[in-house]
């Protein structure tokens, strides 16, 4: 590997490997989602075939980490033609080399079919998935392998850290991030140049910049797929930022759930290591910074930046009341900055690309005030009950229903949308009436959810919003690290109500106490975590309020889920006798004779629901 000397160095050897591009290259996606269904042994095949077609580097192979469309993973790209071959098998990679690659033909059999429109998908390019999105950060995992330092360089990585010691001053690179109005990607949405100057101008021996990439709500994978697809984005923006900060030593805290993202990101500080771009007077300007990998040992709670910290320092991780901020008394008590993944990966786009660039997207004003808006891209975990899951990045502003129907393809199965949780498992559950409501920080706030770190968890009519928020707070009530009361008993017990009403043995006057138990968890809670734990509970008891009253005074779940209130009969008049109800029972509590109307025992009915899906004839119903 080269060792750069000097600043010059990088750009001579940028400019060498920009005329080494080969015509031809076979973009194969290879992230935690593809390796899920397969990638490893497609990248084997592939190699193999290429091997034998006997190309003599005419040819490359960029194996890639996740390009967003989870649904499709892994993901064959067949470049200059663009060809887009979804969940291929290895038994195809002798025909997409030998032809598609090689002779530049494309494969219809291996072509894609919108699953809203039926549509058959030729090209990258016409992907609806993609086509409303901005790939501003995100766009890079398309380009590199994870695995070659040569591949980001070549695509313009470490333009930025070179631009920034060649030219700028350390307070004129925070100046350029606060006029930029970057907000942290995590959640809080604190301007990132202010937290920048306040760690600055704080005294201390030592100062530390750390990556935040314990990433622990469920649904949500966006930190997961920068690191695994371009971890040098994130490594480049956290060297600049230690240079404007003044830090010397730096960590990307990962979660051990993420043993491919610890993989690529621990080689990626061996390789800038090696190439002189980490340690000791890096590429000769005197600027000394290392990076340290330190694995989450998977508490949800080390999310939050004292109780990662402390983690960090070998201690518990639990919050601490933050008297003093962290950027004055951080890890170890010395001056820290803490962002996320998605955070620092902006930072080189922004050095690169200019503040009017940056500003040029997203929604408010931030010239005179850095909390004025929401600008840039968000990347988001769109999952659930819609056509197209995945990575989706998207500007700032943009509508729910945009992301939702437009990239998003609508609910499955012709399915009614219902509801859209944003902001994880302490994120606001949302209605059909916020649909066009812009997505920035300040907005989502005003209406009971937050930006959180990018979950988007899509609801159809078959969910139930009590059940939902019962979940959720079980989830909570297990992670709280149960330092402080207001959170362990408080959470505890609103799970406890929840339950009780989707058991049918809830009152009404239950529902006040519900309210004012979450308030007081809001308000008294010593960290995030207990603060936001009860959003689910007050957004669905706001927006949904109907179904809470539903569960108490009917004893009915219109969706079906809460067992206890659910009870599953046959109708005669419809019930044709073809037994396929039976059939499917898995408890045996349907009987009948045959072409005669079946009835359903109760005593043994599991309320499992399956009867009410097979159903062809709409004779069984859900009371």
């Amino acid at each position: 590997m080269v060792r750069f000397a000097n600043l010059e160095d990088v750009e001579k050897y940028r400019k060498g490997l920009e005329a080494e591009r080969p015509e031809k290259v076979l973009v194969v996606s290879r992230g935690t989602c593809g390796r899920s269904k397969g990638a490893d042994k497609l990248v084997a095949a592939l190699e193999e075939e290429l091997r034998r077609a006997g190309t003599n580097g005419e040819v490359r192979m960029r194996v890639t980490g996740c390009l967003g469309y989870c649904d499709k993973e892994p993901i064959v790209i067949v470049r200059p033609e663009g060809f887009f071959y979804p969940e291929p098998k290895p038994e195809d990679a002798q025909e997409i080399v030998r032809k598609s690659l090689l002779q530049g033909k494309p494969i219809p059999r291996l072509f894609m079919k919108d699953p809203v429109t039926g549509k058959v998908i030729e090209r990258e390019r016409e992907v609806p998935f993609y086509k409303r999105q901005t790939p501003r950060v995100f766009g890079s995992n398309f380009e590199v392998d994870p695995t070659r330092i040569d591949d980001y360089i070549r695509n313009g990585g470490y333009r930025a850290l070179v631009k920034v010691l060649r030219e700028m001053k350390p307070e004129e690179v925070i100046d350029m991030v606060i006029r930029s109005g970057l907000r942290g990607r995590g959640g809080a949405g604190f301007p990132c140049g202010v937290k920048w100057a306040s760690c600055r101008k704080a005294k201390g021996e030592k100062k530390y910049v750390i990556c935040n990439a314990d990433e622990g709500d469920p649904g949500a994978y966006a930190n997961r797929g920068l690191l695994e697809g371009d971890p040098h984005l994130v490594l480049e923006g956290m060297i600049i930022g230690a240079y404007a900060i003044g830090a010397t030593e730096g960590y990307v805290y990962v979660r051990t759930e993420y043993p491919l993202a610890v993989e690529l990101m621990s080689k990626a500080v061996r390789d800038a290591r090696s190439a002189g771009l980490l340690g000791e007077n890096i590429l000769g300007t005197g600027l000394d910074f290392d990076v340290h990998i330190d694995r989450g040992g998977g508490a949800f709670v080390c999310g939050e930046s004292t109780a990662l910290m402390a983690s960090i320092e070998g201690r518990v991780g639990e919050p601490r009341a933050k008297h003093i901020h962290t950027v004055e008394k951080g890890l170890w008590q010395q001056p820290t900055t803490l962002n996320n993944v998605e955070t620092w990966a902006n930072i080189p786009l922004i050095v690169n690309n200019g503040v009017e660039w940056f500003t040029g997207v997203g929604t408010g004003d931030v010239s005179k005030d850095p909390w004025g808006g929401s600008k840039g891209t968000k990347i988001f975990s769109l999952v659930g009950k819609v056509n197209n899951t995945g990575l989706v990045e998207v500007p700032m502003g943009i509508t729910l229903r945009e992301v939702i129907f437009d990239i998003g393809g609508g609910i499955k199965n012709g399915k009614k949308f219902k509801a859209v949780q944003t902001g994880g498992p302490s994120g606001g559950v949302l209605s059909e009436k916020h649909l066009d409501e812009p997505i920035d920080y300040d907005r989502l706030v005003e209406v009971g959810s937050m930006m959180g770190s990018g979950g988007m968890i899509v609801m159809d009519e078959d969910t139930c919003m009590v059940d939902f928020a019962r979940f959720f707070l079980s989830f909570l009530e297990d992670e709280s690290c149960g330092k402080c009361i207001p959170c362990r008993e408080g959470v505890h017990q609103m799970r406890l109500i929840l339950h009780d009403i989707c058991e049918g043995k809830a009152k009404e006057e239950d529902l006040e106490l519900l309210r004012d138990l979450a308030e007081v968890v809001k308000e008294a809670s010593l960290c995030q975590l207990g603060a936001t734990a009860p959003n689910p509970v007050l957004t669905t008891m706001e927006y949904f309020h109907e179904e809470y009253l539903e569960h108490i005074r009917q004893r009915k779940c219109r969706a079906g889920v809460c067992k206890a209130l659910v009870r599953y009969e046959i109708l005669g008049e419809r019930c044709t006798g073809c037994g396929i109800c039976a059939k499917h029972c898995p408890s045996g509590a349907i009987t009948g004779e045959p072409k005669k109307p079946h009835r359903i025992r109760q005593d043994q009915c599991t309320k499992c629901g399956i009867c009410y899906d097979v159903c062809k004839f709409e004779a069984v119903t859900r009371n």
